[in-house]
């Protein structure tokens, strides 16, 4: 399909909708912690999903070299991908669903930053350095404000959820600023979650917590994260992002934070604080100018 020039009715559907079931998967994923500890249940769903990548692959016929010379940065992209969900799965045990989406939700931030210092034509300009001295300032009050719900064990998961962000802006970094960048969308997946799968399995045997109580109910929750978030998912997002103009889809990502707090306050009925929401705002309108671009001038 040729790219797009603007965001049609087809892309806007295909963004609202991922967007929610990332939010949705927040959820999903504090769920699914009362029957697998969290990094066996990071690792299982890793493994499950490239199963089903593999899969794909071979129906599709696509064509994949892993002898490309890109093994070693592939390892190091799914070292990543593993610590991000490790931090990110572990902090859903610590703290509520929409503290951790508020944090972990500061990814374009770093990217942002990361991208001023490695990419020429990213810098930060004015209004999106106010934009990210907002976003640090929403940050800041989430940190200090109090959850009534998990009392003093939230600021550790806000901790672990805001490592996850970094991770995951790495990863963002990585994948273009390399060779990354040229390989096909399939291919770097399974360097994900096959790197991912190993490390953090591995890791949940070292700690000897992996299974807790899993129930039909769990089980059934975990197979619809694992084919429509892990896995076919992600390889929806990454065609978007080969089809749409990133710039036009910075504010659809606000959804994903939003709708996980809709999520966590439906299904765990979370208490949701003034400080708060001041600081989810902020944190949103920060996001807003970070993905700000001046538009380029007309040749005369």
């Amino acid at each position: 399909m040729e790219k797009k020039q603007r965001i049609d009715g087809l892309g806007a559907s295909l963004l609202i909708g991922f967007s929610m079931l990332l939010g949705l998967n927040q959820v999903l994923v504090k769920l699914v912690n009362e029957g697998f500890a969290p990094l066996f249940q990071g690792g299982l769903r890793s493994a499950c999903a490239a199963v089903l990548i593999v899969i794909y692959v071979l129906i599709r016929r696509r064509r994949l070299n892993f002898r490309d010379g890109t093994l070693g940065l592939g390892t190091l992209n799914g070292t990543l991908f593993g610590l991000e969900f490790a931090l990110l799965f572990i902090a859903l045990d610590y703290t509520s669903v929409a503290r951790v989406s508020l944090f972990f939700y500061t990814m374009p931030f770093f990217v942002a930053v990361g991208a001023h210092f490695i990419f020429p034509g990213e810098r930060l300009t004015l209004i999106r350095l106010g934009g990210l001295a907002l976003a640090i300032f929403g940050v800041g009050i989430g940190l200090f404000s109090s959850n009534p719900d998990n009392g003093e064990a939230s600021l550790l998961g806000d901790l672990l959820a805001l490592g996850a962000a970094v991770a995951w802006a790495c990863i963002a970094l990585l994948t273009r600023g390399t060779r990354l960048a040229a390989v096909p969308l399939e291919q770097n997946l399974l360097y994900q979650l096959g790197v991912s799968a190993v490390i953090l399995i591995a890791l949940a045997l070292l700690t000897g917590e992996t299974v807790r109580e899993v129930t039909p109910t769990i089980l059934g929750i975990f197979a619809f994260q694992v084919v429509f978030v892990a896995s076919f998912g992600f390889l929806l997002w990454l065609w978007i992002l080969s089809i749409y103009p990133v710039s036009d889809m910075a504010s659809f990502s606000l959804l994903t934070p939003l709708s996980a707090v809709f999520f966590g306050w439906v299904v765990f009925d979370e208490t949701l604080t003034i400080e708060f929401l001041i600081a989810l705002a902020l944190v949103a309108c920060g996001l807003l100018l970070i993905n700000h671009k001046p538009k380029a001038r007309l040749p005369s």
